[in-house]
């Protein structure tokens, strides 16, 4: 009984409950099947909207934004682009890799400081 407010046991492996914070190994460089196929894809989706195809997001923000109710109809071409710009970015390899290595920096440095990017960045600004 005296153990039980310790958290002594998990029924995670020891890769995933290591690390300064119990939040894994900050240089395991593994990747789950989630991280793989949901996580990594949402950063090459991010980066790719942001740096890579950031015209024809604009050109299909502006028609969606100007079509309203229509946009299904009226956009057509504008979302046409927009999907042949990140199918290109997607089925890219050197940048599937790059977005990988950003993902397990990004997991690394939250793995050992124990908090997200948003916040990590918070506590950089409120220093400043």
């Amino acid at each position: 009984m005296e153990n039980l407010g310790k958290m002594d046991k998990t029924v995670l492996p020891p890769k995933f409950s290591a690390g300064p914070h119990g939040l894994g190994d900050p240089d395991d460089r593994s990747l789950r099947k989630v991280e793989i196929e949901v996580l990594v894809p949402k950063v090459m989706r991010e980066k790719a909207k942001a740096e890579k195809c950031p015209d024809e997001v604009k050109a299909f923000t502006e028609c969606c934004r100007e079509s309203s109710y229509a946009m299904v109809l009226l956009c057509r071409k504008e979302n046409s682009r927009l999907k042949e710009c990140l199918t290109q970015w997607y089925e890219n390899e050197e940048f599937r890799n790059q977005c990988t290595e950003e993902y397990l920096r990004e997991r690394s440095e939250y793995r050992r400081t124990g908090f997200v990017k948003k916040h990590r960045e918070f506590l950089k600004a409120a220093k400043a």
